[in-house]
């Protein structure tokens, strides 16, 4: 797993059914609103929702969709929960008119409650971190000459 910037990563494995690499990312942030799942088609359905991710100056919202048996997966959390979502990106032309147009999806297809900065689960109170350990005992040890 590559860490690709810092919220995300970038996962690569190979789908030995269809012989094909899929691109897999992880994203963190708080789930900003969550839709009522939505029967498409007599064999589609989906559900969508938003996760909010602070991004520096700017804060970024990502729909993402969950389909299928994945669409029970948002039941335990509600809005405001901090979340780990792990998605696949795809997209696809669609022709109109003579024009194409390109749709992009956040297929995602797993979410955790996120840990705070000590590991611990979302909501447990924050424990001060203990001090960095030495490298050595003391200045005296410190006579390398560099």
């Amino acid at each position: 797993m590559a860490k690709k910037g810092r919220n995300s990563y970038l996962c690569t494995y190979t789908d030995k059914l269809f012989n094909k690499v899929i691109m897999s990312f992880e994203i963190q942030g708080k789930l900003y609103e969550v839709f009522e799942e939505q029967q498409v088609s007599d064999k589609f359905k989906k559900r969508e929702f938003v996760l909010e991710i602070p991004d520096g100056s700017y804060t970024q919202y990502c729909k993402f969709q969950l389909t299928q048996d994945k669409c029970n997966l948002l039941d335990q959390y509600k809005t405001g929960d901090e979340v780990k979502v792990t998605f696949n990106l795809s997209g696809k032309p669609f022709v109109k008119n003579g024009t194409t147009m390109y749709f992009t999806n956040l297929q995602a297809w797993r979410l955790e409650g996120a840990s705070n900065s000590y590991g611990a689960p979302a909501g447990a109170p924050s424990q001060a971190s203990a001090p960095a350990p030495s490298f050595y005992s003391s200045d005296a040890d410190n006579d390398l000459p560099f």
